[in-house]
């Protein structure tokens, strides 16, 4: 049950499963995979959209956390981002709208699953 994706961009990701499901559990689950590809490419959107603005963002960090379906298929329901942005002197205003951007227009992975899915986000300033 333990499976290696080559991407389109020449590298390796190994993926698996639970051990109760004949995995060895050395590595994240498809789902989980989704869940990281999804949040990686927001949280590069945000940084970009603030730079792009010229504003002093040092740092983006995403958690996510989902529900899925109680049945198979197991989809998810709900995700929610949480999103630390580090900078200096970034308003909430421009970084609300750097999210609301990312999930909008920019970000591929989230636009696709907000079309089935809940998604919710938030966000903190941590200053620099």
């Amino acid at each position: 049950m333990s499976f290696i994706a080559e991407t389109g961009s020449n590298h390796a990701v190994m993926m698996d499963g639970a051990a109760e499901a004949g995995g060895r559990n050395l590595a994240p689950r498809p789902m989980e995979m989704l869940l990281a590809g999804t949040g990686g490419c927001t949280a590069f959107d945000v940084v970009l959209i603030l730079q792009k603005g010229r504003h002093a963002v040092s740092g983006c960090e995403v958690s996510l956390t989902a529900e899925r379906a109680d049945t198979d298929p197991k989809v998810f329901t709900r995700i929610h981002f949480h999103f630390r942005v580090t900078g200096k002197d970034l308003r909430k205003e421009v970084v609300a709208r750097a999210i609301d951007l990312s999930h909008s227009k920019y970000c591929s992975a989230s636009i696709m699953l907000g079309a089935t899915v809940v998604i919710t986000h938030d966000f903190e300033i941590i200053e620099d």
